[in-house]
């Protein structure tokens, strides 16, 4: 074992100990649970079988009556011992439940061959219990951008889902939202009936766009995958004047990551993606 490794070893023993004893913490009173930093153990209330792959876990809080305390683009850090393991499995997640609903907190997890924390939230019952610890992702002001694009891959719709929700639902909130999906299957589409219902109730402020690698015969979405010319097609160029001050947001697989927003370098030589081929400065752009 190398220095470095062995470093890595103790750091990660000395966190995988203090998370140990921190997960059964008592929760403040009063107040939300997830309104400030901490680590909390939560019981399965629920599980449901969305597709092939996904599956939509509930979490009870201890308040009935208080919501998570969660601010809009924010995510929970998982913490499991599978198995047995000495040293934690940790992985953020994305709830998808309204943040104002009270009592619970709800996500949607893919399931990963091999991995570690997918397969272990799969495996839940009701009763089980998970420990939790808040994440802010990213500070979204209301009107700050009048139009937001969100880029997702696969499972990285669930940040979109929460900002686009969030964005919708609030009176005093009236930016536009674009989304584009990129999916394997149409099966993967776990969250278009949602998508469906915002289009219909916001109709000129909320579009979605799917592009699927392999689609179904049939299918009324674009083969393929998100590409410069997918982006202009679904209006996100940003020359155009309506997309003035836009903002443009990714979350995805790391090749699709790294396809859109390019590569950087420490001795120079970054190559610009997708996003910065349109025209888009890096500032616009935020990567979950």
């Amino acid at each position: 074992m190398s220095t470095q490794v062995a470093v890595a070893a103790a750091v990660a023993g000395i966190g995988a100990y203090a998370l140990y004893n921190l997960r059964n913490r008592t929760p403040p009173t009063g107040k939300p649970l997830f309104a400030s930093f901490g680590f909390h153990s939560l019981k399965v209330h629920s599980t449901e079988l969305i597709n092939h792959n996904t599956k939509k876990v509930r979490f009870e809080l201890p308040d009935k009556t208080q919501p998570s305390g969660l601010s809009l683009t924010s995510a929970l850090l998982t913490v499991s011992f599978p198995n047995g393991r000495w040293l934690p499995v940790l992985r953020p997640y994305t709830p998808t439940n309204d943040l104002a609903e009270p009592g619970f907190v709800e996500l949607m997890v893919k399931l990963y061959p091999g991995g570690k924390q997918s397969s272990h939230i799969h495996s839940l019952k009701v009763g089980d219990s998970l420990t939790f610890a808040p994440i802010k992702e990213f500070g979204w002001t209301p009107n700050k951008h009048p139009h937001v694009a969100l880029i997702a891959g696969g499972a990285g719709i669930t940040p979109m889902y929460q900002l686009a929700h969030g964005i919708l639902s609030n009176p005093d909130d009236q930016a536009r939202v674009t989304l584009v999906w990129g999916v394997n299957t149409d099966s993967d589409l776990f969250l278009a009936d949602e998508f469906k219902a915002f289009e219909k109730k916001f109709p000129g402020r909320f579009k979605s766009v799917y592009v699927i690698a392999t689609p179904d015969v049939g299918s009324p979405h674009t083969k393929g995958f998100v590409t410069k010319q997918v982006l202009e097609n679904a209006g996100l160029s940003p020359t155009s004047e309506k997309n003035k001050d836009i903002k443009v947001l990714v979350c995805g697989p790391p090749p699709m990551e790294k396809a859109l927003k390019g590569t950087k370098s420490l001795f120079g030589g970054a190559k610009p993606g997708i996003l910065g081929q349109l025209g888009y400065a890096p500032d616009q752009i935020h990567g979950f």
